[in-house]
């Protein structure tokens, strides 16, 4: 059914590809594929690369993946924004979608492995070391009296609360290595994309966007926080049915 340690290029895999690149391809040629927040863009286009990484193993989600980072390179080039140029570096917009196909093959595996104990204080690690994040994030907004701030991280962390639960009571035992794989592959694209803007790029960057060069750091972070929270959320719901459909078809 499912071989994620498969590194051969057969029928199966070909189609996979095929599918998942389709639907990448169409994700980044459509509004649908990446959701705007301001200037920056959240995006959706990871998860066709996680599905094929749970379902073929790490060639199928390296091919999805570089198909998601050509399209990524692609748009940035056709469809400009102030911040594209970080985008034209294939550094930034293929490696790291690449990783997310590899990486994300790996993880599940290994999670395949683990105790479901384990997985359980795996999952509650990820979705609380978020939550209290985004606690932080309440605090701080009130203490500035900035009450779109406090609604955005007050509902996020109602739907995370929500996540963690359904995860830990709903899906225990038949879907934690999906759901950590989704998280972890999430926050691979997010982080590594992020963490090399910081490195090659910060100070342009965070210029382009019109705020002080002195917040590189602060600004880069919240930006993940922003996207990266959604993006982890809509993974998990959208690679767990997907995943959890085709294990029944394909069982």
């Amino acid at each position: 059914m499912i071989n994620t340690y498969s590194t051969k290029l057969d029928t199966r895999n070909i189609a996979l590809i095929g599918v998942l690149g389709g639907i990448t391809i169409f994700l980044g040629l459509t509004p649908m594929g990446f959701i705007p927040i301001g200037p920056t863009a959240a995006t959706i286009m990871h998860i066709p690369v996680i599905i094929g990484a749970i379902m073929g193993g790490p060639v199928v989600g390296a091919f999805v993946g570089l198909i998601f980072g050509l399209s990524s390179l692609f748009n940035a080039i056709t469809k400009p924004t102030v911040v594209s140029f970080a985008f034209l570096n294939p550094l930034i917009s293929v490696l790291p979608r690449i990783i997310i196909g590899l990486g994300t093959a790996y993880i599940y595996s290994w999670v395949k492995e683990i105790s479901k104990k384990q997985a359980k204080l795996l999952i509650a690690a990820i979705w609380s070391g978020i939550s209290l994040y985004l606690g932080y994030g309440i605090f701080s907004a009130i203490q500035q009296a900035k009450t779109t701030s406090i609604i955005i991280n007050a509902v996020l962390l109602a739907v995370v609360l929500l996540i963690m639960f359904f995860s830990l009571k709903k899906l225990a035992g038949t879907s934690l290595d999906v759901v950590i794989s989704a998280a972890a592959g999430t926050l691979i694209n997010t982080l590594l994309v992020l963490n090399l803007i910081y490195f090659l790029y910060g100070e342009r960057f965070v210029a382009a966007l019109g705020k002080d060069v002195s917040t590189v750091r602060m600004t880069i972070l919240t930006i993940g926080v922003v996207n990266g929270i959604p993006e982890v959320i809509v993974a998990v719901i959208l690679v767990t049915a997907v995943v959890n459909a085709l294990r029944k078809k394909y069982k």
